[in-house]
Order: structure tokens, then C-alpha cells, then sequence
């Protein structure tokens, strides 16, 4: 399967929403539904596992909230940290994030490493990482940086959402810091930067998933 770089995959995207007419929302809900099946595959020997999913507040996070919802109607209860201000979410993902809160998923805000946060990633059978996807293209500061530092401390399986945060989807550079990843589940086609560079290091198995992208543009 060719490889993509982020422009291309926000290039393909863009023209499924807006040419074919594919709703953002049914991409995102797509999304989090394939990763959530990747997620209990891998908990099938402990049904009733504990997941810990990091969110941030872009698509990436919206996608985490989905994944959150789909493992909540299966019996399990993810404790879900958002890092930032749900202020932050727009259009879809705001959507999933309110979804999720009414179905009384436990959201916490997270602006820093804390006690609660540490343990629960030391206790949690698995992580799922939704903080950045593909559109990252900054250096990681605090408190991005020591959360990141932390799943990669002392998270016993992490299952990256699309691409490891900090992660460059095209070059395989990393922004300061990066996700280490047991399992990446990417949509629609693999990223170039999960191949060169530094990605091989961090992206663990990769799992490509059809999210409904039209795939012969």
C-alpha cells in the first residue's frame, strides 16, 4: 500500500468531505470505531481491562472520545484525561467530546502531570494516545512534553491514534518528544514519516484501517 504524506492524506480527505461529500463527522466517528476494535482485540483476554485514553483538543482528541464512547458500550470504562480546555474543541470533535460526557464517561483535565494522572497510567492495561495527529508541526512544551514522558515511562501498552504524537507524518522527524507506541492504528493509508527517520523507533505495529476514504483518487 503506497505511503502518504500528510499533505497528500489532508489533501485526499479535504477532497472526500467537500467533492464526494462524505461527512467529517462519519470520518471521525469511522475512525474511533476502528481504533476501539483494534483496542479490545487486544484486551480479549481481560474483557473488563483498564484503559486510560489521553486527548488532546483537535481531531485527534475528537477521535479519542469516540474510541472512549465505542469501548464504554462494551462494558469497559476508560477514564479519559483531556490536556487543554474543552473550550478548545470545534465542529466534530466538540460533538464527540459532549457525547461522551452524556453518556458519563469520566473526563479530567489535565495541565499538568499530577499523582492521579501518573497512576493511572502506571494502572491502565492500556493507553490510547489522541493529544496530536498528523497536522502537528511545532516543537512540544510543557506540559505536553512531561505527559508524553510519562505514558512513555510507565505505560505498559500504548495504541497511538492515526500517528504517534510528536511524531512528523511526512519526515519522521520528532518535535522535541515523541509517543512510543506499541501499536499505531493509521487511517486510510500508512504515513511516509512512520517509515523514515525516527518513526520505525516509535510507531510500534502498524495497523492500517478504512475509515470510508475513497481510496482511487
Amino acid at each position: 500500500m503506497k505511503a502518504l504524506t500528510v499533505s497528500e492524506i489532508q489533501a485526499l480527505e479535504r477532497w472526500a468531505i467537500e467533492k464526494i461529500g462524505i461527512p467529517s463527522l462519519a470520518l471521525m466517528e469511522n475512525a474511533g470505531r476502528c481504533v476501539s476494535q483494534e483496542v479490545l482485540k487486544k484486551l480479549n483476554s481481560r474483557p473488563k481491562g483498564t484503559v486510560v485514553i489521553v486527548c488532546g483538543t483537535g481531531n485527534n482528541g475528537g477521535d479519542g472520545f469516540v474510541v472512549a464512547r465505542y469501548l464504554f458500550n462494551r462494558g469497559i470504562k476508560p477514564l479519559v484525561f483531556l490536556v487543554g480546555e474543552s473550550s478548545s474543541f470545534k465542529a466534530d470533535a466538540l460533538i464527540n467530546y459532549h457525547a461522551a460526557k452524556n453518556l458519563g464517561i469520566s473526563v479530567k483535565v489535565l495541565r499538568q502531570v499530577d499523582p492521579v494522572f501518573k497512576k493511572a497510567i502506571e494502572s491502565a492495561d492500556l493507553i490510547v494516545d489522541a493529544v496530536f495527529g498528523v497536522g502537528l508541526n511545532r516543537p512540544l512544551q510543557e506540559p505536553y512534553y512531561s505527559i508524553i514522558q510519562t505514558i512513555n515511562t510507565y505505560g505498559s501498552y500504548v495504541v497511538a491514534v492515526d500517528i504517534p504524537s510528536g511524531l512528523d507524518g511526512t519526515s519522521g522527524e520528532i518535535y522535541g518528544i515523541c509517543v512510543k507506541a506499541d501499536m499505531t492504528v493509521t487511517f486510510s493509508f500508512p504515513k511516509k514519516g512512520l517509515f523514515k527517520k525516527n518513526g520505525p523507533l516509535y510507531t510500534g505495529r502498524q495497523v492500517v484501517v478504512d475509515i470510508g476514504i475513497p481510496a482511487f483518487k
